[in-house]
């Protein structure tokens, strides 16, 4: 099998980031945002899913973290995408639940080449209505532009349930982050019974 590993790299007036990834790995990451918590949360992302996982990220923080936030999805969603090469093989579907505290974090991921981001859980609100104690600045909408666009430059179908979510930021975010990475790793492993790519159309764009 040709490994699958991944260099990115974007540039803009706002920000620049590479990504390094190792899809077979053994969960290492050294990444660096700027963003305390997001690196933290990206570590366990890589840990819990196996990839090695390299960010490097510079951008225009004294303004705010969007642009730095939003974009380090765009990058990583690239290098998942050209890492798992024709995706042939891969079992395609994943899916995990991962509890801390009170909360419980349901993360199903389809490799489709179709984007797709729906994230729920609560009573009656939608996603900007989310009121959390925010970390160094960061806010819960922050992980819905982040996601929305790792989901989009993967070519992801991306649900996820949180139940309940907690008013302490890090305690909802911590079990979406690990269910994410084994979801994702279920989904991108190698299935040995399976020649081809798994669709029925015979490509996954």
């Amino acid at each position: 099998m040709k490994k699958r590993i991944a260099t990115v790299k974007r540039k803009t007036k706002e920000t620049d980031i590479t990504v390094k990834l190792n899809i077979d790995g053994s969960g290492k990451a050294k990444i660096s945002t700027g963003i305390g918590i997001l690196d933290h949360m990206l570590e366990l992302f890589a840990f819990h899913g196996l990839f090695d996982l390299d960010i490097a990220a510079k951008g225009d923080l004294k303004i705010d973290m969007h642009h730095t936030n939003e974009d380090i999805g765009i990058v990583l969603g690239e290098a998942f995408k050209k890492a798992l090469q024709d995706k042939k093989s891969i079992k395609r579907f994943g899916s995990a639940s991962v509890p801390m505290e009170e909360v419980v974090a349901n993360v199903t991921v389809d490799i489709s080449g179709r984007s797709s981001f729906n994230l729920t859980g609560w009573d009656g609100q939608t996603v900007f209505g989310i009121i959390l104690e925010a970390k160094e600045g960061y806010e819960f909408k922050d992980l819905v532009h982040l996601l929305d666009s790792f989901a989009k430059h993967l070519g992801m179908n991306l649900n996820i349930k949180v139940e309940p979510i907690s008013r302490d930021l890090h305690t909802t975010l911590e079990p979406i982050f690990k269910a994410l990475g084994i979801a994702l790793d279920l989904a991108m492993q190698i299935d040995p019974r399976r020649k081809g790519v798994p669709s029925t159309k015979g490509v996954i764009d």
